[in-house]
């Protein structure tokens, strides 16, 4: 059977992800892999998540832990994050917060809840190879978000109905972006919600990334710059995404969304129509671990990833040969290279690859054109300083090569 004949239309905008592809490499001998935007697997509380997840299966406990639940999420869980919002100048209550499978699954339920194929969804060039991919399903058409920029929601709006279709949505990581590891200043974030009100969209606001600060200056998510317009949160358009997988662990696929309590319960709906709720187990053990170890794990991981970055900014500077820019992230996992516009990076992977056994991303992923074939984005989370060192060394020669 001609099983493509049958494919829905929107099944021609979906690809495989070329991160997870690239994920595959990491188990060739010798390899150093600045790919994977991946948490160190040596710093997962491993030890709390045995003893939560024993606490979580007692008789007196395991019926629960093992049932069906509510689409919102486990309550404690969300009681907790409505106090650790509130440290972050966001005012709300566990009725304002559901529990997801990952950020990813909020951006997947975003994109089904919001757009219509044609419509328009702001995006910074680049942004989030993941949000594309969640985003791309729905059809919608991409435009340029330009937070600190002088083009006018009038000229925004009347391109994207020139296409048939409205603006639904600004979507932007403001902590630490991946690929970029760029911060938007208070100043973007409050223009950010001027646009948004003048173009009666939503914004999404990632925040993956946002507990992973090694220094600067604190920025409050845009939600509680809302809020602080606004009064409260039921008159906020800003829905803030937010995830563990990037502070406790992944592989429990545990993320949230916070906002206006009309946006959480149509997010509910299309819970309930999807997989009906998180693994219960799951969210009990976070919901422990987060309670009892969350802020010193953290400390520990800006400790490590902090090293790790400085590591990683010193040697492109002694290493890189000129005419390569990269970014000084403030946080996250990230530093965003941009290399003489005839080099294409996907070429150069290839070279690096083979020659030098070192790993990185082609920037061309991030971009919705398919443009940025001069740049990569490098990880730093999952090296120690030696083997930063060495494997920009390793890259900067082909880089060198390649002028």
């Amino acid at each position: 059977m001609d099983f493509e004949s049958v494919f829905a239309s929107r099944t021609s905008r979906m690809k495989a992800s070329e991160i997870r592809e690239l994920l595959k490499l990491l188990d060739r001998p010798g390899l150093i892999s600045f790919a994977g935007g991946i948490p160190d697997a040596s710093y997962f509380p491993a030890k709390q998540f045995g003893a939560a997840y024993q606490e979580a299966l007692t008789a007196e406990t395991a019926g629960t832990a093992l049932q069906y639940s509510i689409s919102e999420g486990y309550t404690p869980l969300r009681r907790w994050l409505a106090k650790e919002m509130a440290k972050l100048g966001v005012t709300c209550t566990e009725d304002n917060i559901m529990i997801t499978s990952g950020s990813q699954q909020a951006l997947d339920y975003l994109g089904k809840m919001l757009l219509s194929p044609g419509d328009t969804a702001l995006i910074n060039w680049p942004t989030y190879l993941g949000a594309l991919g969640a985003f791309n399903a729905y059809e919608p058409r991409y435009d340029k978000l330009t937070v600190n920029g002088n083009r006018s929601a009038a000229d925004i709006s009347a391109a994207a109905q020139a296409e048939g279709g409205r603006v639904k949505f600004a979507y932007l990581s403001a902590d630490f972006a991946n690929p970029t590891g760029e911060t938007v200043d208070r100043r973007g974030r409050e223009n950010l919600i001027d646009m948004a009100e003048e173009l009666e969209c939503v914004i999404i606001e990632d925040a993956a990334y946002q507990s992973l600060r090694y220094d600067g200056e604190v920025v409050p998510p845009i939600l509680a710059l809302e809020i602080e317009r606004k009064g409260s949160i039921e008159e906020c358009r800003t829905i803030y995404c937010g995830s563990f997988s990037k502070t406790l662990s992944p592989g429990l696929r545990i993320g949230w969304i916070c906002a206006a309590q009309p946006l959480v319960s149509q997010m509910v709906l299309l819970k309930q129509a999807g997989d009906l709720h998180v693994s219960t187990v799951n969210q009990m053990a976070i919901s422990k671990v987060a309670e009892t170890h969350f802020d010193t794990h953290v400390s520990t991981l800006h400790k490590v990833y902090s090293e790790r970055r400085d590591a990683m900014l010193q040697a492109l500077e002694e290493m890189m040969p000129k005419g390569v820019q990269w970014t000084k992230p403030e946080g996250g996992m990230f530093v965003w290279l941009t290399l003489p516009a005839h080099i294409d990076a996907s070429e150069l992977f290839k070279v690096a690859l083979e020659t030098e056994n070192v790993a990185f991303v082609p920037g061309h992923a991030f971009f919705a054109d398919g443009s940025g074939k001069n740049t990569m984005r490098l990880s730093f989370s999952c090296a120690d300083a030696e083997t930063i060192r060495e494997g920009v060394r390793r890259l900067s020669k082909v880089v060198q090569e390649a002028l």
